[in-house]
This record gives structure tokens, C-alpha cells and sequence, in this order.
């Protein structure tokens, strides 16, 4: 927003601004409520895949509640698409919308973001935005996230910045491109009306603010607050030592190169009250679609610093000018247009876990183990009693790092991916699917003084012939641990498990034929340990094993704690115990010398 010489009466308050602070979150908070609540997919209204945001005329974000980190980055840039194609002819009443990646900063086309303009006093103030997922937009596998795309028209539909409605008024045209283009297109459209009217109602209570405290005023505390964040990280940062620190972590594979880890690496130099992140070592660009474009590494950045210095800062763009970041064009940070990026999300992990694995360490009541990353299953067909095309697409949790102050949360999502696990009762009730197994898989959890969470179980019985596809990470390289704490198991996606034909599919994989009767089952990774597992207290290895979390032969060989069964009740032999811990642990048989003992 621009700036212009103010008067002493147009400063606000420190009250003022506390007051204009907490009615920014609660306009925004309102949005998202509204948003959840009209919206027509279990991927909004069950899993609340989308964020909303308040910008000001120049396209920055002044406040966003933040359901998904990711759209910091992208929000900025999808209105700087806007105001790139119709800064001059942007009127009250309009909207906008955009989902291509590379012409604005949806993380992938099935992300839409509907923005539109605020005005107060016949003048632009601002913008109203939310982006949220969509079950399909075409392309050619049924959900649009192709885990072998080879190029982003693969992905469906794109969109670039569009006018969607002039005076209030839609476009008709748009609505139909979207319903010729998408499976399930009643569900699309449904959406993006829930997304519009969350935006209006964003409009009318950000003119009700500047009604209440004049354009002026509310002008210089929003500058204020973007201020006063990038303020508060420059000075934490420079409570930090000074240096340079390094870390790379791997993706499983881009889903075309199966035998093929991705490299992320970064350089993060602190100095002063800055720090830089420099991705340039990272890999190449992939064929298949691991890459990620620059606005989400910017907010990916953004989400590590916010978690290690303050989880409770008012997001907005004040948080991006505190760090600077760099990366390589043609890498798989920064690919070159047409490259894919529909299945981002593990890359996204990746970048967070090696930020804190490089300066964790600066902070560590903040340190921790790498979580589970994230996973989607999408399964697509048409209902045996309608014939319509269904979408169903649930994001699936696991196990997050222990820190170095507790355990890791299990069964959870973790790091950037925040969304829920859709309930049971609406996955049986929408589609023509059966939840059996729905569980936590004992000894998921990487081993250590603090244990990682532990990953899920959960197996379906498919009703009907569908196309299934699965995007997700850690089957092949696990959850790392950190300070000695041992890995996390990996993942699996596993087609009918009980049988001789059973298949074990890549973590991304795109269009298996499912049979109607077929039984699958996912199985998600779980989080890294923390610290040497021999200093873990046995009596919270007992209560572990008691609760069903860790084996007593887990509890022997990761951690050293020898359990007897006394009448159906786990109890710590310490003799034992104690000489578990006191053998040589270069010595892989030195348990079952003991058991051979007794």
C-alpha cells in the first residue's frame, strides 16, 4: 500500500492497533468458518484444505489465518497475477480467479484462489482471497494429481488470472469451461461460490474496520504489523550465533524415476539479525511432478522460522521480508514452465525438515526429528445408483519427530500439511467405500529418548470399480531421527494384503485399476526419534508397551528395557534391564545372548 505523509491524529494507538490487530484475525477466522461451512467437498468441509487472507491494494498480505503455511507464498502471488492483468481496470464487485502455478502461486492447479477487491469510499483498499482444493479439474486420472505427470498440462485444467464477475455478476462462460473441464463439476462450482461469498463477507467487515477507524489509520497499522513481525524474527535471529550451517534430506522418488532420490539441500548463513537460505545445491528439475515453484519455497521458509522462533506471530507478508531465499533456476526449487508440480507436498517436507535439521540446533527447545510428510489417496469412478462422477480424496496423517523435550504426536499431520482426516462415518456415507481398519501401527515410531509418533493403518474395502492414485512420501527413505534417535518406519500403499497377489505400489502412483470387492490398505510412516534410546525412561518404555504403542521386543532391542510377563501385567525386570543397557551396542546379537541366558 502506498505510503503518504500522515498526521500525528492518523498514528494509531498501541491500543488501536492491538484492537485493529485482533478484528484482521477475526475477520479472516470469520472468512474461513464460512468457508468450511458452505462448502460443497469432504476436501473443504471435512479435511479444510483451503486458507483465507486480507491483502492491501499492492497485493501483500496483511493478515491470514492459517490453516495451510503454503499460501503465505501464494497469495501474494496470485494477486500479483491480478493486479498484472487488470490493475487498471479492477472495479467494486468484481472477483478473480487463478490457479495456474506458474502464472501466479497456487501450489497446483486443483489449488483455485478466488480473489476480489475491496473498496471503501470509492477507493481500492485491499483484497479479499481464499484458495482451496479441488476434487478435479480434469486431466487424466480422476482427482487431477497425476503422481507420473510429465508436464503441467498432465494436471488439468489451468487457469490464469480470470475475471469471474464484473458488478457482482458472474461470467457464465467461466462456469462453463470449469464444468466441461472437471469429473465432478456440481462439487467444483459449489466451491468457488463457497470461496466468493467467504470473500464478500471479508469485504464488508474490512470496510466495517475502516469505517470505524478511517482508511488512514488502518493504513499505517497495517504496515505496523508487518513490521512489527519482520521485527520480531530479526530479533530472535540475532540472539542466534553466527554462521554457516548445511543439511540435505531426499524424496523418495518424483514418480517416474523410481530408483531415483531427489536431493534438497541448503546453505543457511545467519549474520547479524538475517538469515539466508540458499537452495542452490538441490537436484535438478524432475520429469515427474516433485517440483515446486518459488512462492512455496519462500513460504515453506517462512513456516520452519515461524515454528522455531514464535508459532503464535500475526502472519502477513512482514514474515517473508525477515529471511532471504535462494534458488537455482532449472532445479527442482525453481523449474522451468512446463515442468510438473502436482505432488509437491513431499518436496514441501523436505525443505522443512532440512531447515531444521541445518539450525535446529540454534534453538533447541524448538529441535526436532523429521515427521511422516504427507499422503493423499484419491479414488475416482461413478456411483452404481446415479451414474454421476464421484471424487474421493482424503489426506491421511502419520507420525510426527519427537522433539527434544517429548514424544512425537501420532497420527497427526504434520509440518505444513495441517488439513484433517475425514471421518469415517462421511467416507462410508458419501462413496461407495468401507473403512475395516482404522489404527495406530505399533513400533511406527522411531526409537529414542523421546519416541516419534506413530504412523496409522488404514484399510479399505473398495465397493465399486474405481481408478485409485496416491501421492505420498517416506515408503523407501524414512522419517530421520536426530541427537541418536532412530528412524521412523516407512510407508506402504499395499493392494489386496492378504492375498498371494498382493502389489506394494510407489509412494506416488497414478490410475491403479481398483475391482469392486478389492481390500487395500495404506500404512503411513512414522516420525524420527530423539536422543540415545537407552536413556529413555523404562517406565516410559512400560507405559508404552502397556498402551499398545511399542512391542516388548521393541522395548528390549531399540531401547534396552527388559519386560516380564507377571500374570497378564508387563513388568520391568531391572537386572536385567540394566545389563541390556551396559552390552556392547556395536553388538547386534547381544539381545539374544541375554534371552539365550534366561
Amino acid at each position: 500500500m502506498t505510503r503518504t505523509p500522515t498526521s500525528r491524529a492518523q498514528t494509531p494507538s498501541a491500543v488501536e492497533l492491538e484492537i485493529i490487530r485482533a478484528s484482521l484475525s477475526g475477520i479472516v477466522q470469520e472468512m474461513q468458518n464460512a468457508l468450511f461451512r458452505t462448502g460443497f467437498s469432504t476436501i473443504i468441509r471435512e479435511s479444510q484444505d483451503a486458507s483465507c487472507a486480507i491483502l492491501d491494494a499492492d497485493g501483500d498480505v496483511i493478515a491470514q489465518h492459517v490453516v495451510l503455511p503454503l499460501h503465505l507464498g501464494a497469495f501474494p502471488a496470485c494477486t500479483a497475477a491480478v493486479l498484472r492483468n487488470f490493475g487498471d481496470d479492477i472495479r467494486d464487485g468484481d472477483a478473480f480467479l487463478i490457479n495456474d502455478p506458474y502464472e501466479g502461486g497456487s501450489p497446483h492447479a486443483p489449488d483455485m484462489a478466488v480473489i476480489t477487491p475491496a473498496f471503501h469510499a470509492g477507493k481500492l483498499v485491499g483484497f479479499c482471497a481464499s484458495i482451496a482444493h479441488k476434487g478435479d479439474i480434469g486431466g487424466p486420472v480422476p482427482g487431477s494429481c497425476s503422481g507420473q505427470a510429465r508436464e503441467v498440462f498432465n494436471e488439468g485444467l489451468q487457469l490464469p488470472a480470470v475475471r469471474y464477475q464484473r458488478g457482482y455478476a458472474a461470467y457464465g462462460d467461466v462456469d462453463r469451461i470449469i464444468r466441461a473441464n472437471s469429473r465432478t463439476p456440481d462439487l467444483v462450482l459449489g466451491d468457488i461460490r463457497g470461496q466468493l461469498g467467504c470473500a464478500r463477507l471479508g469485504e464488508r467487515r474490512l470496510c466495517d474496520l475502516l469505517e470505524k477507524f478511517g482508511d488512514a489509520k488502518c493504513s499505517l497499522a497495517f504496515q505496523e504489523l508487518g513490521r512489527i513481525a519482520e521485527a520480531r524474527i530479526r530479533a530472535v535471529v540475532a540472539g542466534w550465533a553466527d554462521g554457516e550451517f548445511t543439511a540435505e534430506r531426499f524424496v523418495d522418488d518424483d514418480g517416474v524415476e523410481l530408483n531415483k532420490p531427489i536431493r534438497i539441500h541448503v546453505k543457511a548463513t545467519k549474520v547479524g539479525d538475517r538469515i539466508s537460505f540458499d537452495f542452490s545445491g538441490s537436484a535438478d528439475q524432475t520429469r515427474g511432478p516433485a517440483n515446486i515453484r518459488p512462492p512455496l519455497l519462500r513460504a515453506a521458509c517462512a513456516y520452519a522460522v515461524i515454528s522455531l522462533i514464535d508459532p503464535g506471530i500475526f502472519i502477513s507478508s512482514g514474515v517473508l521480508r525477515a529471511f532471504d531465499v535462494q534458488s537455482r533456476p532449472g532445479s527442482v526449487l525453481d523449474p522451468v514452465h512446463p515442468a510438473p508440480v502436482n505432488t509437491y507436498n513431499p518436496t514441501v517436507h523436505a525443505i522443512v525438515d532440512v531447515i531444521f535439521a541445518a539450525i535446529g540446533h540454534l534453538v533447541p527447545d524448538r529441535a526436532r526429528a523429521d515427521g511422516c510428510g504427507s499422503r493423499s489417496i484419491i479414488i475416482g469412478g461413478r456411483t452404481t445408483s446415479s451414474g454421476k462422477g464421484y471424487v474421493q480424496y482424503e489426506i491421511v496423517g502419520g507420525g510426527a519427530g519427537a522433539l527434544g523435550t517429548g514424544d512425537g504426536a501420532s497420527g497427526t499431520t504434520v509440518n505444513q500439511s495441517n488439513a484433517k482426516i475425514a471421518p469415517i462415518e462421511i467416507i462410508e456415507s458419501e462413496f461407495p467405500t468401507r473403512v475395516l481398519a482404522f489404527e495406530l501401527i505399533k513400533d511406527s515410531g522411531g526409537a529414542g529418548q523421546f519416541r516419534g509418533g506413530l504412523g496409522l493403518r488404514r484399510r479399505y474395502l473398495n465397493l465399486a470399480d474405481a481408478r485409485f492414485s496416491i501421492r505420498s512420501t517416506k515408503h523407501v527413505i524414512p522419517a530421520a531421527g536426530m541427537a541418536g534417535g532412530g528412524p521412523g518406519r516407512t510407508g506402504d500403499i499395499l493392494m489386496r494384503p492378504d492375498s498371494p497377489d498382493c502389489e506394494h505400489l510407489p509412494s506416488r502412483y497414478a490410475d491403479y485399476p481398483l475391482q469392486k470387492g478389492m481390500v487395500f490398505e495404506l500404512q503411513t510412516p512414522g516420525g524420527g526419534g530423539f536422543g540415545d534410546p537407552f536413556d529413555r525412561d523404562p517406565e516410559l518404555v512400560l507405559a508404552d508397551v502397556q498402551n499398545g504403542r511399542v512391542s516388548p521386543e521393541c522395548a528390549a532391542e531399540s531401547y534396552g528395557v527388559w519386560l516380564t510377563d507377571e500374570g497378564g501385567t508387563w513388568v520391568i525386570d531391572a537386572p536385567l534391564t540394566d545389563k541390556l543397557r551396559s552390552q556392547d551396542r556395536t553388538d547386534q546379537t547381544s539381545t539374544d545372548k541375554i534371552r539365550r541366558q534366561i
